[in-house]
């Protein structure tokens, strides 16, 4: 399974990390196929079956997101979350968001952004669906029983087999005919006993006779004796994959192949680097002419280069002044709009004619109670006067009511 850091730059992760979604892809359509994706997910909703690289490569944006959603959505359910399916028009950012809130719950890293689950394809979306089967895996309690490797026996009658029909020729057909008679019934004379009864015999007779041994048997006879005895003599050499002869035949052999092809194909070679050598030749022929027929273009390049790279310069110098001044002018304009606010602020209330207005109401009201105190003030007066008079005839009458009666007592 890939880890985290495959998702970074790809630069540092080496060239074969390009291809590394392909295997994600390869190993989570194993395991949807150990959770029996197409019978619980497939036929119930009518789907259309994965392929090998179904969601590395792009084939449509569309379908391949919602395949992505729904069986990240099946898979979540799988492991005890409720999820529910997606349909096709809901958004697919909330979408998004809601598997990438469960894929966090479950344990797994996010370090990439969501906009890379939204085309449907790609590493990451390979990644968070192999991480979310692997769980589901997980939860069933599913294991990985170690691989069953063959019998070596079979692997080495197989090599035997191999090395047979590359190494056959005359003396393996006979020694192969003989190893058949001999399981026919045939008798052989085994080397290893006759060498053990050597070094017995050598062992036992110690000492050599020391006269000249003579033959005392007759040709004929001896030549009966032989034919007699000669099916029993014959020596079964049975073939040995790990035997040196083998592999030295074997390299004669390669070594002829070799030496037979190197002959065909050193001419080939020879008559291929001639045809590479002329075309090289006339390659730097042709430059060496291009060359000298374009110097006086490839010098007012260059010039015109150079007066390009002083443009550069004078045009930097200039932007750097051009950017101070740009910048004092926006801190004039600044300035300027705050003169401007100021001057509208004291201009606006110099015009407003809302305080004498009220003046004017504060003049009107003032009268108004100026009026009716005067109103006021002239019934007070009245009444005062009234009084005065009242009180002055009261005092009349009081007067003459006390002169009257003592003109009377005066008068008897």
């Amino acid at each position: 399974m890939a880890d985290d850091g495959r998702r970074g730059d790809e630069g540092e992760r080496g060239p074969g990390a390009v291809y590394q979604m392909f295997v994600t892809m390869e190993d989570l359509l194993d395991k949807l196929k150990l959770l029996d994706y197409e019978e619980n997910l497939i036929r119930r909703n009518n789907m259309k079956a994965l392929s090998r690289h179904y969601f590395a490569l792009p084939t449509n944006p569309g379908e391949q997101f919602y395949m992505f959603t729904s069986v990240a959505a099946w898979l979540l359910n799988q492991t005890g979350h409720f999820f529910e399916q997606p349909q096709e028009y809901d958004d697919p950012n909330a979408t998004i968001s809601n598997i990438l809130t469960e894929f966090r719950a479950l344990g797994g890293s996010v370090d990439f952004p969501p906009s890379k689950l939204k085309q449907g394809y790609g590493e990451q979306v390979c990644y968070v669906l192999d991480r979310l089967a692997e769980e589901v895996l997980k939860h069933t309690g599913f294991n990985w029983k170690r691989p069953e490797y063959p019998a070596e026996e079979m692997e080495e009658e197989a090599l035997m087999d191999d090395d047979a029909e590359l190494t056959l020729n005359k003396l393996e057909d006979e020694l192969i005919e003989e190893a058949d008679d001999f399981e026919e019934g045939e008798s052989f004379l085994d080397l290893e006993i006759l060498k053990a009864q050597g070094q017995k015999m050598e062992g036992s007779e110690s000492t050599k006779p020391e006269e000249i041994l003579e033959s005392t048997t007759d040709a004929a006879e001896w030549n009966l004796e032989v034919e007699r005895v000669l099916p029993q003599l014959k020596v079964t050499i049975r073939t040995d994959n790990k035997d040196w002869r083998i592999h030295v035949d074997q390299m004669h052999q390669h070594k002829e192949g070799i030496e037979a092809s190197l002959k065909e194909t050193k001419s080939y070679l020879d008559r291929l680097q001639d045809e590479i050598s002329r075309t090289l030749e006339k390659v730097s022929s042709r430059e060496k002419y291009v060359n000298n027929q374009l110097e006086n273009l490839i010098q007012e390049f260059r010039a015109a280069q150079t007066q390009l790279n002083e443009a550069k310069d004078r045009y930097q110098q200039g932007s750097g002044g051009v950017t101070e001044r740009t910048r004092l002018l926006s801190e004039i304009s600044e300035e300027l709009e705050k003169v401007k606010q100021d001057m509208e602020e004291k201009g606006s209330s110099m015009t407003d004619g809302a305080p004498l207005v009220k003046i004017k109401q504060a003049l009107t009201k003032l009268k108004q109670e100026i009026t009716q105190m005067d109103i006021r003030i002239g019934v007070v007066e009245h009444t005062l006067l009234q009084a005065k008079l009242k009180e002055k005839s009261n005092m009349t009458r009081d007067m003459h009511a006390t002169n009257i009666p003592e003109t009377t007592i005066g008068g008897y």
